[in-house]
């Protein structure tokens, strides 16, 4: 604790103090304080669950989501007790071996460690800005480097199997729907039938941060959307349900799991609402939609995330280069 103490002074001093000030003080401080004991008072605690809570409160306001605020909430509070401080004494070297320690452990890959990385410098960010503590230590802490994957993306063969593999003209309709549209799954879900407009194929969802946007679909999911509405005799506003009664909406585990029934029966690896969106945006990219476009497609805040969905395709690439240059 009297070490604690010490780093607290020092940390306090740094504006004020070059490196030879601040190496005198500390000598001052362990000469003065030889022989104490010290003790906090506060209960340490508590003053960690306030300080998490104050943070997840703040990105509530700002339009987070629950899932997201829960993945923040649970990140944080593992690398508190990991290190077995409270937030307001954690130090850069202890951040730097949790996260080590982490990556060895459960032999995590680099992208998870990174997005461990970014949460924990969003909220010691947020304690500096909120006057917590003085300065952030994941300051120093640089982005890990990771390796570019392209991630794979539905062929149209593997596209027309799923269609004629449905044996309901929901499943149909629903895949029509996440192949044309590039919605997210939790978008898809939430939807009802009045939001849907026929002619004008389009629809409105509710994003990230409940952000809204239009989203649009073919002809062919226009038709099958419209046999899908007509076939049901149920009541429930919710644009898809389940097959069986009381017909409640459908949900995404429920999607999710249909998905994987079929990816395994047709032998077809990774079969995932996600990949839907990912295809549409390459598909989209290797057709010449511009990228600001395909952006306001898929609703992303900032066009870098966009560019991680739309992978352009090798062939593509080796046509330009044969058109643009020889």
């Amino acid at each position: 604790m009297k070490e604690i103490l010490i780093s607290e002074i020092e940390q306090r001093m740094l504006p004020y103090l070059n490196n030879e000030q601040l190496a005198h003080l500390q000598d001052a401080l362990e000469y003065v304080l030889h022989g104490f004991e010290v003790h906090r008072e506060q209960n340490e605690d508590k003053a960690s669950v306030n300080a998490v809570m104050a943070f997840l409160s703040a990105k509530r306001v700002e339009g987070c989501s629950e899932k997201t605020l829960k993945y923040y909430q649970s990140t944080i509070e593992a690398m508190i007790v990991g290190i077995g401080k409270p937030p307001q004494q954690i130090m850069t070297d202890e951040i730097r071996q949790y996260l080590t320690g982490y990556q060895a452990e459960r032999n995590a890959s680099k992208v998870t460690i990174d997005n461990i990385r970014r949460i924990l410098s969003s909220f010691f960010s947020w304690l500096e800005d909120e006057d917590y503590i003085l300065k952030s230590p994941v300051r120093r802490i640089h982005k890990v480097k990771t390796g570019k994957v392209v991630k794979e993306v539905y062929s149209d063969e593997a596209l027309e199997l799923m269609r004629d593999s449905c044996t309901t003209i929901r499943d149909l309709a629903l895949i029509d729907l996440l192949a044309s549209s590039g919605m997210r799954v939790g978008e898809l879900v939430a939807l009802n039938r009045d939001d849907i407009n026929f002619n004008e194929r389009e629809c409105v969802v509710f994003g990230k941060g409940d952000k809204e946007r239009l989203a649009y679909f073919d002809a062919r999911t226009k038709i099958h959307l419209q046999n899908y509405l007509n076939s049901r005799s149920d009541d429930n506003p919710a644009l898809f349900v389940s097959l069986v009664s009381p017909h409640r909406r459908l949900m995404i585990c429920g999607v999710e799991t249909r998905l994987r029934e079929m990816g395994r029966r047709l032998n077809i690896p990774k079969v995932h609402p996600h990949k839907f969106r990912r295809t549409l945006a390459t598909s989209a990219i290797d057709k010449g939609m511009p990228i600001e476009q395909v952006q306001q497609l898929l609703g992303h805040q900032k066009i870098d995330t966009t560019m991680h969905y739309a992978m352009v395709k090798q062939q593509n690439v080796k046509s330009a280069h044969r058109k643009y240059i020889g």
